[in-house]
């Protein structure tokens, strides 16, 4: 298989990459709007045990299972997943290990697009239409007015006003960047694309954060719309809505997907790392690097900015969704501050970059599962993978009424399905496979241990976390996602047609890796790989002497 014999160019481009893939939309859309809709510094309490008892155990046990699944021969979440769980139970779990990135690029690609149509706009048109004199009120409809119309919200289809929409062009780009970088694989691709994409970030996020942090007060409110109030409202807590279980949701929701644990790319991404390299350090370092970018970049300049301008309590009604914040709210605060539209070129940018760092590390997932499972040549799978993601993108793009396919998708397989995939991880590793041997494959050529409070956290705490988190949101947020769905007869609500396509989208989705999951089993088992993980790696076995 053609897959095996790529390998990372550095430790530090794997770092970046893994970085890259989890710095996104998540850490400067998502978090920000996630902090304000559940109590500023109150979200940060359970955000921060959910990042130490869930996105930290189960990030290492996921780095130390990829780098054990690729020391077998495998590279792709059903096959070492199979390993680790010892047979074809966890093996098809593994294919929502596929499935997640793969249906999250159908629409993630399309919100990068939006990104680059934004930057493109501040930079060549002058702005987005919001005027600079007009009262808030008036400045979030029409920032409003113009996210409708990019995402062409208000209508299904392609065209409008008998063309195709500027949008859909922005979508051809940013698919074209992607499936070429993809293409071109794992070093010469997207390790030297994320070597140069994240500094690039880092230093437009630093130029916003500086001339954010050096605005003046609001001259109206300067007691409450000032830099101060807005750090204020992100790090002094409410701890009255502690006792809302949906803040501990949010809390660990934000940290899955934002770290990318239980997603499938870490698996995929540790799987080129080679028997000695430090999975425990690297996996650190990543996380680390996403949180600077998630808390110190992403929360800090959006709902600073946002407080100073509108006030908490209109940052709190403009936030909560995935993309309110920085594509409702951010462009008032941009038009409202001198040199707005610079800076609102360089926020969009950056967000592009952000974006299309993520939505590389969700195709090399699915690309890497057709190759070895169906014996494709690097060209066939990236075709293939190619086809099917530019597929689920047309079709969220024809169904853009009301963003429900796109939030279907979102919910079902983007949030739901990644609960499910970590909490099988963690047991894999520390129950199915057991705690000692993963900590021993996790330490072989580390640098620093993992912490005994830490593993003991991983045999018992973070699934038990995990059970009833997951326990709490399946019983908050499915029953409404539900109705929406079929809809609700007794309260004259009718179905809902994009939101059922969506789910036969998924649905065929899983019927296709299923079927592929079944020819590679088969596959494996003819070329005598350990698809069940019954013996060690071929590199621990005793070789054999010459007489």
């Amino acid at each position: 298989m053609t897959e095996q014999k790529q390998q990372w160019g550095s430790r530090l481009g794997v770092i970046l990459a893994v970085a890259g893939s989890a710095v996104g939309l998540g850490n400067f859309l998502r978090f920000p709007g996630n902090a304000a809709q559940n109590g500023g510094g109150a979200f940060m309490i359970p955000y921060f045990i959910a990042f130490l008892v869930l996105g930290i155990p189960i990030g290492w046990a996921e780095w130390t299972m990829g780098r054990y699944g690729g020391r077998k021969g495998f590279h792709s979440a059903p096959a070492i997943m199979g390993v680790w769980g010892k047979g074809a139970v966890a093996r098809y779990m593994g294919v929502f290990g596929v499935l997640i990135p793969l249906a999250v690029y159908f629409y993630y690609v399309i919100i990068e697009s939006w990104c680059l149509c934004y930057a493109w706009n501040y930079l060549t048109a002058g702005g987005i239409g919001v005027d600079s004199g007009a009262e808030v009120g008036a400045q979030v409809q029409s920032s409003k007015a113009f996210f409708n119309e990019v995402t062409f919200a208000e209508s299904d289809g392609f065209l409008a006003d008998g063309k195709i929409h500027q949008s859909v062009w922005f979508w051809v780009i940013t698919s074209v960047i992607n499936i070429y970088f993809v293409f071109r694989g794992l070093s010469k691709g997207i390790e030297k694309f994320c070597s140069y994409a994240m500094p690039a970030m880092a230093v437009c996020a630093l130029i916003v954060l500086v001339r954010v942090l050096t605005l003046p007060a609001d001259p109206a409110n300067p007691t409450e719309q000032n830099v101060l109030a807005g750090l204020n409202f992100m790090w002094n807590p409410d701890f009255s809505k502690l006792s809302n279980p949906q803040t501990w949701l949010a809390a660990a929701g934000q940290i899955f997907f934002s770290l990318s644990v239980g997603f499938g790319v870490i698996i995929n991404y540790a799987s080129y790392m080679r028997k000695k390299d430090d999975v425990v350090l690297s996996g650190l370092t990543s996380s680390a690097t996403n949180e600077f970018f998630e808390v110190a970049l992403g929360g800090t300049i959006t709902l600073t900015a946002a407080v100073v301008f509108m006030g908490v309590a209109a940052t709190q009604a403009n936030t909560g969704g995935t993309f309110s914040t920085g594509f409702n709210a951010l462009p008032v605060v941009f038009a409202r501050m001198p040199a707005g539209n610079l800076f609102g070129a360089i926020w969009f940018f950056m967000l592009f970059l952000a974006a299309i760092t993520s939505s590389l590390s969700m195709l090399q997932p699915s690309k890497a599962f057709f190759e070895e499972a169906l014996g494709l040549s690097r060209k066939s799978a990236t075709a293939f993978v190619a086809a099917l993601a530019i597929a689920g993108n047309l079709f969220v793009l024809w169904f853009s009424k009301g963003l429900v396919a796109l939030d279907t998708i979102d919910f079902w397989v983007g949030t739901f399905l990644i609960f499910v995939v970590a909490g099988t991880q963690i047991v894999c590793f520390a129950w199915v496979t057991g705690l000692d041997k993963g900590l021993k494959e996790a330490h072989e050529g580390a640098q620093i241990r993992i912490p005994p409070i830490i593993a003991f956290t991983m045999k018992y705490i973070s699934p038990v976390y995990l059970v009833v988190i997951f326990a709490m949101f399946c019983w908050n947020n499915v029953p409404g996602y539900v109705r929406s769905v079929l809809g609700d007869s007794a309260a004259g609500v009718e179905p809902n047609r994009a939101a059922i396509y969506s789910w036969i989208v998924i649905l065929a989705t899983i019927a296709i890796l299923v079927v592929a999951t079944s020819i590679g089993a088969k596959r494996w088992r003819a070329q005598g790989l350990d698809i069940d993980g019954e013996h060690p790696p071929q590199d621990e076995l005793p070789t054999r002497t010459a007489r």
